[in-house]
């Protein structure tokens, strides 16, 4: 009996949580680190960009392997009307007709070929993909720092979202009381209706407030949701970062360590080069090319390839060494060379059109910076100022010294206050998140 008591409630407990809504399953809290972790494991562009590294590398190998010489085999067989003869006296002055041409041909062919001098093409076709190769790696890179800023913005839009939702329900709550002792007093007598209702318009506003605080807040978590690639409608719980640190380097060395840290320069950098080459590629025409050939060739009346009437020579090989050089193409080569020339340019205007666009970057994440963070200081000290001036109006409006009018308006100037110091506290951390990226600093915390 006792074990069956037993079952039953095991059973019960496991339906419980079966049957439990999904909004109440717990989540697991997360730390700043961990949900960076967490998106640079599921980004999808993250993982593009690693292929992308992997088809370089094979790209690379490929024109690696042009300098190495082409083997090629063919199997052939010739079916012809009649075989092929010709006359032929002998030393008693008889004429014999031989064959020269078998009808039946088998024919077995192998040859190699070996670039010895391409004008340069070889060689500039494989530093081309090398230089891809680091492309492909350094945008890799670039693509995590975006994934980490990202991640970090995710992260404090939703703390932010929280505490701009813990706001407007205490001042919910706050102005529920006031309401509360707004109508008892005017049901005794000592207060006009006007307070009453100037209570209930700012309750409504109030509850309108945590409306709109709560749908911020769901909306900020799918779009945490998203980036973890996770279930959109999932719990999320994050671990609290109230603490901060301010931001100590000045505007100089700051655009000091971006022009030295930025991965940008390189790409662009590394994009010039191949300009260079593809421009020297281009000029490869100007010059003959000389390629080494051999080839071995097996002849023969049946499937082997051994021979047999009509065939003079059995097997013969051969090695030469041609030179080719298209000396006239109308003015093809050169017009080639002038566009490339064209190109290199641009490469080079793009490279100074991205460290403009560095500085630019650096200089506004720095200013939203030092914004948010003299903002924390400045409303720091006036967050306590606003809570003993709204308990002071409160006991004053109790005592029949104050107006509903001003307690509603240090509530609001309360409210106000606490806002601006969150919305200043989590900008400050996403700017900082910024202005780290725009230094090309990989940080996780």
């Amino acid at each position: 009996m006792m074990h069956k008591k037993w079952r039953n409630l095991v059973y019960g407990i496991t339906l419980g949580c079966l049957l439990l809504p999904h909004g109440l399953v717990s989540a697991e809290t997360l730390n700043l680190r961990q949900t960076i972790e967490a998106a640079l494991e599921a980004n999808l562009e993250l993982q593009r960009s690693k292929e992308e590294i992997d088809a370089a590398v094979a790209n690379k190998n490929a024109a690696t392997s042009d300098f190495f010489p082409t083997l090629n085999a063919r199997y052939g067989y010739i079916r012809r009307d009649k075989p092929t003869t010709q006359a032929l006296g002998t030393q008693s002055g008889q004429i014999v007709d031989v064959i020269i041409n078998p009808e039946d041909e088998y024919n077995f062919v192998t040859s190699f070929s070996q670039p010895i001098f391409t004008g340069f093409g070889l060689y500039n076709r494989y530093k081309i993909a090398e230089l891809g190769l680091d492309i492909a790696q350094y945008s890799e890179q670039l693509t995590r720092q975006n994934v980490i800023l990202d991640a970090k913005n995710a992260y404090f839009l939703i703390l932010k979202a929280q505490k701009l939702l813990d706001v407007a329900d205490d001042t919910v709550k706050q102005i529920s009381a006031q309401k509360e002792v707004a109508e008892n007093m005017y049901q005794v007598g000592m207060s006009p209706l006007n307070d009453l209702l100037q209570s209930q318009v700012q309750l409504a506003n109030a509850k309108q407030g945590l409306i709109t605080a709560k749908n911020n807040l769901d909306i900020a978590e799918s779009q945490f949701n998203t980036l973890l690639r996770r279930p959109v409608n999932s719990p999320v719980n994050v671990v609290d970062i109230l603490d901060y640190t301010p931001w100590a380097q000045d505007i100089d060395d700051c655009l000091a360590l971006a022009e030295e840290q930025r991965l940008e320069i390189e790409v662009a950098d590394l994009e010039v080069q191949i300009a260079e080459k593809d421009y020297k590629l281009s000029e490869r025409d100007y010059y003959p090319t000389v390629n080494l050939t051999g080839t071995y060739t097996k002849r023969g009346t049946d499937w082997d390839v051994d021979g047999g009437v009509g065939i003079s020579d059995q097997d013969f090989w051969d090695i030469r060494a041609t030179a080719s050089w298209d000396f006239w193409q109308w003015g093809r080569t050169r017009y080639g060379v002038k566009e490339k020339l064209s190109r290199l340019s641009q490469a080079k205007l793009r490279k100074q059109q991205v460290l403009d666009n560095i500085q630019l970057e650096v200089k506004e994440a720095y200013l939203r910076t030092q914004e948010a963070q003299k903002n924390i200081t400045t409303i720091e000290k006036a967050i306590e100022q606003a809570k003993e001036n709204l308990r002071i109006t409160e006991e004053r409006y109790k005592e029949q010294v104050s107006t509903t009018t001003d307690v509603l308006i240090a509530q609001t100037l309360l409210t106000e206050t606490m806002t601006n110091y969150y919305n200043a506290l989590y900008d400050f951390k996403i700017a900082k998140a910024v202005l780290y990226r725009a230094l090309g600093q990989e940080m996780l915390e």
